[in-house]
């Protein structure tokens, strides 16, 4: 019995060929966890729309995809000087965020990655003039900008694309491909009208393979099912149960990624409230659990264990019966299935 993701493979497909269609020359992302499905099945999809390359988070993604995936593989996380060697085949393109980066990757394909207003990393505006030589050693693949996912200060992201692209117009540096991140599909056709002869190339990852959250459903299996009194003791910790009910084990525990959960940005009076709400419960062993049963989410008996966790049924729901499943609420970039079923 097993965690288990189903996937509405048609439903999920057809969401896939929306975004294609919005979003010409799109780079699939196939990084971390492979977004829950894993690196192979997403190298399969993007072989299957007829990508002609992939990106990948680290060089280490980068050569376990290279057996699964033909095309390029553009990695993303940059360059840097003194990094462990891993054998990566010519095919595979390197992002570089530094002047130093690009002196140091002679004969490499790369794509230069520009400072954002994200702050994370890039070549600074006045760092262009110093890439003239440097780029003579290298195969320049295009630039790249990384934009953030929410502008609270009111600002355009075309805007910040133009702004780049200018800047690197003036510096004479060549413009035939821009990488994108997280823009819109009117604002990449803005930029495509604006700079017809450049490329624009949009990185997509979360909204390609996790856009339509309902192709898609994490269940874990009932592994047991035991009563229990109000006062019996249970568990690792022996504590009490707190009223008449069922113990359930469920198939998902912490290496699974169930109760490891990363943090949210929290936007809003209620969202926030939710948060303190949640956390004084915690201070006193409550911790809602992912699971649902019977229309409600229920709660962790005590914290989950390695591959199950141990949930809480009180006496007025109906009894849950081994072998049933759960439907599990969980975070697809967190999670590890035990197996993938398509319907």
């Amino acid at each position: 019995m097993a965690l288990t993701l189903y996937v509405d493979t048609a439903r999920w497909r057809a969401h896939q060929k929306s975004v294609l269609d919005q979003f010409p020359g799109i780079v699939p992302v196939c990084k971390g966890n492979g977004y829950g499905f894993g690196h192979e099945r997403l190298a399969d999809e993007a072989t299957r729309f007829g990508s002609d390359i992939l990106a990948v988070g680290t060089t280490y993604e980068a050569a376990r995809i290279k057996d699964w995936f033909s095309g390029d593989l553009l990695v993303l996380t940059p360059f840097r000087r003194g990094e462990e060697p891993v054998p990566l085949p010519d095919r595979v393109v390197r992002s570089v965020s530094s002047v130093d980066g690009v002196h140091a990757l002679v004969g490499a394909r790369v794509v230069i990655e520009c400072m954002s207003s994200m702050k994370r990393h890039g070549v600074k505006e006045e760092e262009l003039g110093q890439l003239h030589a440097a780029i003579e050693d290298v195969r320049l693949e295009g630039f790249a900008l990384h934009l953030p996912l929410d502008r609270t200060d009111g600002s355009d992201a075309v805007e910040e694309v133009i702004g780049w692209m200018d800047r690197l117009r003036a510096a004479r540096l060549p413009l035939h491909t821009m990488f994108v991140s997280h823009l819109k599909a009117e604002e990449l056709a803005r930029l495509q009208q604006q700079f017809p002869q450049t490329r624009f190339r949009a990185r997509i990852g979360t909204r390609l393979w996790l856009g339509d959250h309902e192709a898609t459903e994490y269940r874990g299996s009932v592994l047991d099912v035991t009563p229990v009194s109000k006062g019996d003791r249970f568990g690792y910790r022996q504590q009490k149960a707190a009223s008449d009910g069922w113990l359930v084990v469920v198939a998902g525990g912490t290496s699974h990624g169930v109760g490891l959960e990363a943090p949210k940005a929290l936007h809003g009076v209620m969202p926030r409230a939710k948060g303190v709400a949640r956390a004084g419960l915690a201070t006193v062993n409550r911790n809602l659990a992912p699971f649902v049963w019977a229309g409600k989410q229920r709660w962790f008996a005590e914290p989950p264990h390695m591959q199950v966790s141990i949930l809480f049924v009180p006496s007025d729901a109906q009894e849950p019966k081994v072998g049933e499943e759960l439907v599990a609420h969980l975070r697809h970039t967190t999670t590890q299935f035990d197996r993938i079923v398509d319907r």
